[in-house]
């Protein structure tokens, strides 16, 4: 698999990068407090996959519970849907996951509170490419910074 880090869903306790996997938010679940913690409205969340869906191929498969692959689920997660869906327009499992990360990585990156949270690291000295990488890389804030203070202390000891 192309996205060897994947977490789990949101409503399986994953981390933030989780969202990629998320359905509309149609009804309270866990997806609706992981939204509120990074300042992201449901609103601009369906806007967010919404708007990556129609510049990716994750924008295709109608038969879909939602209507796109933009709101499937993991690819380890039996769906017959999605399955059925990503054979029809020849995607293969590491085109979608691959799809799914950059689409977390757009979720996160649009997050205020993300982004405050990569300059709270660039006051403790952690460059903000360092930062950025990560974050997007953990989608947990605290292992974010252990991960990024353990990389600084690397390179300064080359």
């Amino acid at each position: 698999m192309v996205w060897e880090n994947s977490p789990s869903h949101i409503c399986r306790g994953g981390d933030f990068r989780g969202l990629a996997f998320c359905c509309p938010p149609v009804k309270y679940c866990p997806l609706h407090k992981a939204i509120e913690v990074l300042g992201i409205t449901p609103d601009e969340f369906s806007k967010l996959k919404e708007d990556f869906g129609k510049k990716t191929r994750l924008g295709e498969g109608k038969n879909t519970c939602f209507g796109s692959l933009v709101w499937c689920c993991k690819i380890t997660k039996p769906c017959p849907f999605r399955d059925s869906e990503m054979l029809k327009i020849g995607m293969g499992e590491d085109e979608y996951m691959e799809l799914k990360q950059k689409l977390s990585e757009e979720i996160l990156k649009s997050s205020k509170v993300i982004q405050a949270t990569i300059e709270k690291f660039v006051e403790k000295g952690i460059p903000r490419e360092i930062a950025e990488k990560a974050i997007l890389d953990t989608g947990d804030l605290v292992e974010a910074y252990k991960e990024a203070q353990k990389i600084v202390a690397i390179s300064e000891n080359k």
